[in-house]
């Protein structure tokens, strides 16, 4: 290992740690929104930084990676998709969850159906985090910094102990974000490895195209447009990792899930100053999505053309590349970031749990009349307890049969659409009975396992959920058109909350579903791999008229700004 990769690797990361330390050390942790929610004080950049760090991890870069090199740009459609969805959270869910004054989804069940139906939730989501999550990540980002480091020959361990090593590495700084500095430590550290994870991100493709071309990046560019450029294709097959199709179904209600009711990820929102910061938290978040395949996957495209198609284990690419093309300064610039996105995950997901402990498990049972220092102690203790359990399951996994890890990918979507099913129905109805949930998350689980591990079913598990989607959907209505609620539901309202929306936010939203679409353009038949460019300009020149509309429109906006003020 050089030398200069480690030291530029320690100077990064203990920048971050020492920064967000003097930023959080004066603050107050010990009220319920202070820890849990930063103080509800989080602003549009902040939130955007955490939604994307907790969302990145050593798994999205190594793994779709590995799917672009085997396969082609299609597994693009997890990423750039996502820019519609968080366009749809920020216009229609956010607003309802900042005027509630919400603390965690399960808070809203609750009020929308009964206590029973929160608990249940709430262990779903823990069982989810303690056993699948925390460990792979930990697991994930040990395996890739143990490689780029070479920890076994290093410290001269087996490998199952530098995967032990790394694992309570990580998860003794993910305790001291998480646990100590609550939510708002969490995302200052995540805005500064943000920005950092998207330059040395964008760092790979663009030294990976110098090297490929031979000194040049145009030539590297031509190489990758020219020879096999079926890699490129966004647009998906059913013999591909991502059909197309699915990109209307089952994927759009997993995103739904995961982006606006994942409690990891939806509790950046929730901590949002006011609606507008959230508005533009989540936006913005969109929009770094849809350009996120330049750093995740193009890299996969790269090394196919620089190691040939069968030069080892697909999951070794991304690193190795990263050896091979960055100067040693910067790899180890870049080991930071994603060590730190590998952080974020870990201990975003980490403060959640405790979030969701606390709140939902020992206030309801023994929190009545406790203060606010006590349930915050309460959840430090169980986020204690879940790290080591986490810590001491990661290295074994190494131990599981090859197909143990995708099983638990799978095993997501036994909770992800029923949960949001219900969360879903909840808000478009006002007479649904909590009977029809809780019926719907049985039916719904049990019909999916059946389809995943019972009966050889055709269908892509997307489009599986998608079907179970809408029975379940059908099936609570018809339940509460036979056995509705006494009365009907009425939204509690946050009168603290400032729920005014952002200016802008229609805007920005155009801007995002603008750039979705000219991804999908660009990596198909009609974009890059064309011989006429005519579709492209003609995008790109209609792109510069919306751009200009959207100006003007903001001049005349703040023309008649004084006038309405006035009258």
């Amino acid at each position: 290992m050089s030398i200069t990769v480690f030291l530029s690797f320690l100077l990064f990361t203990g920048f971050v740690g020492v920064f967000t330390y003097n930023k959080v050390k004066k603050n107050k942790h010990d009220s319920q929104d202070g820890y849990f929610l930063g103080g509800r004080s989080l602003t549009g950049g902040l939130i955007a930084s955490s939604l994307i760090l907790t969302n990145l991890s050593a798994t999205s870069f190594v793994g779709m990676s590995a799917q672009s090199y085997t396969h082609n740009m299609s597994v693009m459609g997890w990423e750039v998709a996502s820019g519609v969805t968080l366009i749809i959270i920020a216009l229609l869910l956010v607003p309802r969850y900042l005027k509630q004054g919400i603390t965690t989804i399960p808070d809203f069940l609750e009020s929308r159906y009964d206590l029973s139906v929160k608990k249940f939730v709430t262990l779903l989501f823990l069982c989810q985090y303690v056993i699948n999550i925390l460990p792979t990540t930990l697991y994930a980002g040990a395996v890739v910094l143990g490689e780029i480091f070479d920890i076994q020959t290093l410290l001269g361990v087996s490998e199952f102990a530098a995967i032990a090593i790394i694992s309570a590495t990580i998860g003794v700084l993910g305790f001291f974000y998480a646990i100590y500095g609550g939510l708002k430590a969490v995302v200052i550290a995540d805005t500064i490895n943000g920005v950092g994870l998207i330059i040395g991100g964008l760092m790979i493709p663009v030294f990976g195209l110098m090297v490929l071309g031979g000194g040049s990046f145009s030539d590297g560019l031509h190489q990758i447009v020219t020879v096999a450029p079926e890699k490129l294709q966004s647009v998906g097959t059913s013999t591909d990792p991502l059909p197309f199709s699915t990109l209307f179904t089952g994927l759009l209600l997993v995103n739904l899930y995961y982006w606006g009711t994942d409690q990891s990820i939806i509790q950046r929102a929730l901590g949002a100053k006011n609606l507008k910061e959230g508005q533009k938290g989540v936006i913005l978040a969109g929009g770094i999505k849809v350009i996120s395949p330049l750093f995740l996957i193009i890299p996969g495209i790269i090394a196919f053309h620089m190691f040939g198609a069968d030069a080892g284990n697909p999951d070794t690419m991304y690193t190795r590349l990263v050896n091979e093309v960055l100067p040693k300064p910067l790899v180890g610039f870049f080991v930071a970031v994603m060590f730190g996105a590998i952080l974020s995950t870990f201990n975003g997901v980490l403060n959640s749990s405790t979030t969701l402990f606390a709140l939902n498990v020992y206030k309801p049972l023994f929190g009545h009349g406790k203060s606010d220092q006590e349930l915050v102690a309460k959840g430090r203790v169980f986020g204690v307890l879940i790290a080591i359990i986490a810590v001491c399951i990661a290295p074994f996994i190494m131990f599981a049969p090859e197909g143990l890890f995708q099983y638990l990918q799978m095993v997501a979507g036994f909770f992800s659409v029923p949960i949001f099913t219900i969360v879903f129905v909840g808000y478009i109805s006002k007479r649904v009975p909590a009977i029809a949930a809780k019926v719907a998350l049985v039916v719904f689980v049990s019909s999916y396992a059946a389809m995943q591990l019972v009966f050889e079913t055709p269908l892509h598990f997307l489009h599986q959920l998608a079907i179970l989607f809408v029975v379940c959907t059908i099936l609570m209505f018809v339940i509460g058109a036979f056995k509705p609620r006494e009365q009907d539901y009425v939204m509690p309202i946050n009168k603290d909350m400032d729920v005014t929306p952002w200016e802008f936010r229609f805007e920005a939203s155009a801007i995002v579903l603008y750039m979705v679409l000219g991804a999908f353009i660009m990596f198909s038949d009609i974009g890059l791999m064309s011989d006429d460019p005519t579709l492209l300009q003609t995008y790109g020149f209609c792109g510069l008229i919306m751009l200009v509309g959207i100006f003007f429109r903001h001049l005349k906006r703040k023309q008649l700004q004084p006038e309405a003020e006035a009258s």
